[in-house]
């Protein structure tokens, strides 16, 4: 009786597997055959490939406008037309307005951040974030960023020696540097890694990002079977990072409140949410109201949980972007000249001082990246689930309610049908002279209501970063032009091996500041 059991269980999986991996055929879609249980996903669950970089596998595997897609045994469409991707993000939105992934709001707070929630209650956070980065918030808390970047160059100063070069592992100079911001600017902590490099809040970074089964189980199930996160967290089943953050906010709350600590960071103005229902839209005005017994608009653990979102979304693409900035600068002579030279003149334009107006003017720097952006998108992919059935424009074919969008962004960016000669690093190709590229493929922050809303943020800290660097030290030229190469783990865009480059200290070092 048991084997008999098993034999019709078998079966009956056999015959589920065959009719699933036959969908995008009866759905009338151009698809890639799912060769085995795993879909396109096969490349990762061998180690061989990231999420992403299967994803963009997919991407160069046809010329289709959409095609159809297994992530394991879960149907999704692969948007392969930049046109069609960018309707589904902005004018056709109503259709996509959410993601489909994994939030439990009531059972796991920690959820519930502005990247996951849908529908009204999405919109509503947005409405009630949307103050917190406006430019005059980030000059606010600019001096912060400021000092931040010169502990990163003095840790430099008393790595390199003082004559000569010496090979520098940028990636995790960059990845401390933006963990302190994040740190300081974000959760209103004083930390700092490059003196402290096991303090807690570096470790946590650590554990948020560990390959280990643990963490791609979760990931994946979080992305791709929601209802099976759900059933892990009613188990119990904690992650150790997002809990450790939400302890160390809620202590910082506390202590804020109780002894009335004002400071500028974005903790500060999610505190003004909590005890008023709004942010202060008075760029100059970051105290908050506190009385005892008022009702709190917001909780501790939605206040984490959006710190969160931005520490884990920022610190990651931040320390990228400039590491990848200053590696490609390092392999074109005449592009490093150029930003060194618009980081000179800018700063003697403001006599020496690095401020938010300073580093706003520095334009070519601004192309630069641009350029890094678009050749390494932080998200390698956008994700997307229809809300409603949508009838592709042009086509018979209609996309139904539930199915996960898959938008690849490293293949739109580095498609030569939308930018000419993708491989070369050429910041000047976004110069208005110049533009030579289909600009509805460039989105590397998202487009429409759901684009990321720290996007100036990050710009702002990747610049300063490249800033100091150009400042401070010599880069010195690879002889031989060397592509990155990509890891085989992670959702962001990671480089194997780290993303090494010789600097050397500059005759007159110009860091005034400890």
């Amino acid at each position: 009786m048991l084997l008999l059991l098993l034999f019709a269980a078998s079966t009956l999986l056999v015959v589920y597997l065959r009719w699933n991996y036959t969908h995008w055929q009866r759905k009338g879609f151009p698809y890639i055959e799912a060769k085995t249980p795993l879909g396109v996903l096969h490349s990762v669950a061998k180690r061989q490939r990231s999420f992403g970089m299967a994803l963009y596998d997919a991407y160069i595997s046809s010329k289709e406008k959409v095609i159809g897609i297994y992530l394991l045994t879960r149907p999704a469409l692969l948007v392969r037309d930049a046109q069609l991707a960018r309707d589904v993000m902005t004018k056709d939105f109503n259709s996509f307005h959410d993601r489909g992934i994994y939030v439990n709001e009531e059972k796991d707070p920690m959820s519930a951040n502005l990247f996951a929630l849908n529908g009204s209650k999405w919109k509503t956070l947005r409405t009630k974030l949307a103050p917190s980065f406006t430019s005059g918030k980030l000059k606010g808390m600019f001096s912060t960023i400021e000092e931040t970047s010169y502990r990163m160059i003095n840790h430099l100063n008393n790595t390199l020696p003082d004559n000569g070069s010496a090979e520098v592992e940028l990636k995790e100079i960059f990845s401390t540097y933006a963990v302190d911001i994040i740190a300081s600017v974000i959760f209103g902590l004083e930390t700092n890694s490059f003196e402290d490099p096991n303090n807690l809040f570096l470790s946590v970074s650590h554990k948020a990002n560990e390959p280990t089964l643990k963490a791609v189980l979760r990931s994946t199930c979080q992305f791709l079977y929601p209802n099976l996160e759900k059933f892990f967290v009613m188990l119990g089943w904690t992650e150790e990072a997002p809990e450790t953050m939400k302890k160390i906010v809620r202590k910082t709350v506390e202590h804020r409140e109780k002894n009335n600590v004002s400071r500028r960071d974005m903790l500060q103005l999610l505190l003004q949410l909590r005890n008023t229902g709004k942010i202060n839209t008075d760029d100059n005005e970051w105290s908050v109201e506190t009385s005892v017994g008022a009702f709190k608009s917001m909780s501790v653990e939605l206040i984490a949980a959006q710190l969160f979102l931005f520490y884990v979304a920022g610190y990651e693409t931040t320390a990228s972007t400039v590491a990848f900035t200053i590696y490609e600068l390092s392999q074109y002579p005449e592009l490093l000249a150029k930003a060194k030279k618009d980081v000179e003149e800018t700063l003697r334009k403001y006599e020496g001082k690095l401020s938010y107006e300073c580093v706003q003017d520095m334009k070519f720097l601004d192309l630069c990246v641009m350029e890094t952006i678009r050749k390494y998108p932080g998200l390698p992919i956008l994700n997307r689930e229809c809300t409603e059935d949508y009838q592709i424009p042009d086509s018979k074919m209609v996309i139904k309610k539930g199915t996960a969008i898959i938008i690849s962004l490293f293949g739109m960016h580095r498609d030569p049908e939308y930018f000419p000669d993708p491989m070369r690093y050429d910041p000047e190709r976004f110069l208005e002279e110049n533009m030579n590229y289909n600009s509805v493929a460039y989105m590397p922050f998202g487009e429409g209501p759901r684009h990321c809303i720290a996007q100036r943020m990050g710009r702002l800290n990747a610049k300063v970063a490249i800033a100091q660097i150009l400042t401070n030290f010599d880069i010195e030229l690879r002889e031989n032009y060397c592509e990155i190469e990509i890891d085989n783990f992670g959702i962001p865009i990671l480089p194997k091996g780290g993303v090494n480059v010789r600097l050397s200290k500059k005759k007159q070092n110009t860091v005034t500041k400890v």
